[in-house]
């Protein structure tokens, strides 16, 4: 398989008025916990120097379970790297429970505390649990947190369409741009919500997408899954999507290719892909994910997607206008 990219990451722009961002993205969940510290510090240089420029240090602690310091160790590892603030964007994550008792404004300055910064460029706002969630108070107090320099810009994380373009219109109302990514689940196998006919209209409207969990929690990519923390399953569609595993890595060797090479530049055929998140626990994974682009561009976007659509399972049973 090649593992070498001939070509330099492009960059795309985030939303209508969002910054410029690397095509590829770099996540953390909870991989830097468990990383050997001066591998994690070299893998985030290499990334940098590839074209890499946006990272998601988003901390997903569980009640109950022990603590997690993936941001606290991000701001360490780009200290030990060497690498300038205005080198990377940071993308936090803001939670929803529990709001407004734990405010938008508490939230992120903890998060920029932990990570050793005064601001974040992006900031993605968590699942809606609550049918009593105030969309024009949550608008009124981004925008606060925009004027202020605190935050760059942000979005969503599986949002429905409507809901996404009602914050907007609250958002604007508040002198802000409003959501500027929707970041949603999307792979060859799991793809009706981005390209469903609801959420053109989001995308219309300037909201690009950052495609996650492309791997499927790591099943995509041969891994089973069975001893890893993975996201939700809309749909309850993983059983197929387990199956639909195989013949992606049948043609992923047709193609010279891994299946995580092919389920990444998969992502980036859609027109409102702005950035593809990924996570990568090696300086071996990294590159091989980065070499994703000399797939699509040897295989061609349109071809791509043609020889992927077998493999799209939630067809028919998803609803297109999300969560």
């Amino acid at each position: 398989m090649r593992n070498t990219v001939s070509t330099s990451i492009p960059r795309r722009r985030l939303g209508a008025a969002g910054p410029e961002v690397g095509v590829l993205a770099l996540g953390s969940w909870h991989t830097y916990d468990r990383m050997d510290f001066g591998d994690a510090v070299a893998m985030l240089r290499h990334a940098v120097d590839a074209g890499i420029n946006m990272f998601d240090v988003a901390v997903y602690g569980m009640p109950g379970h022990p603590p997690v310091f993936t941001d606290v160790l991000f701001s360490a590892m780009v200290r030990a790297a060497g690498i300038e603030r205005e080198d990377y964007l940071l993308s936090a994550k803001l939670w929803l429970e529990g709001y407004p008792e734990h405010s938008m404004r508490d939230q992120l300055t903890n998060a920029l505390f932990r990570a050793g910064v005064d601001h974040a460029d992006v900031a993605v706002l968590g699942d809606i649990r609550s049918d009593d969630l105030d969309l024009r108070k949550l608008a009124e107090d981004l925008a606060e947190l925009e004027r202020e320099g605190l935050l760059g810009c942000w979005g969503v994380n599986n949002w429905s369409a409507s809901t996404i373009l009602e914050i907007r219109e609250h958002a604007l109302a508040a002198g802000s741009p409003g959501p500027q990514l929707a970041q949603l689940k999307y792979s060859p196998c799991r793809r009706a919500i981005p390209d469903g006919e609801p959420f053109e209209a989001v995308f219309a409207a300037g909201v690009s997408m950052q495609a996650s969990d492309v791997l499927e929690g790591g099943i995509l990519a041969g891994k089973s899954g069975a001893s890893r923390q993975i996201g939700r399953d809309p749909g309850e569609i993983r059983p197929r999507i387990q199956d639909a595993a195989k013949g992606i890595a049948e043609l992923a060797k047709e193609l010279d290719a891994t299946p995580a090479q092919l389920c990444i530049a998969f992502t980036l055929t859609h027109a409102s892909t702005s950035t593809v998140l990924f996570g990568s626990t090696s300086m071996e994974q990294l590159t091989a994910n980065i070499a994703a682009l000399d797939v699509l561009e040897r295989v061609g976007a349109d071809r791509l997607r043609s020889l992927m659509e077998p493999f799209w399972v939630d067809r028919g049973i998803v609803d297109p206008e999300g969560p």
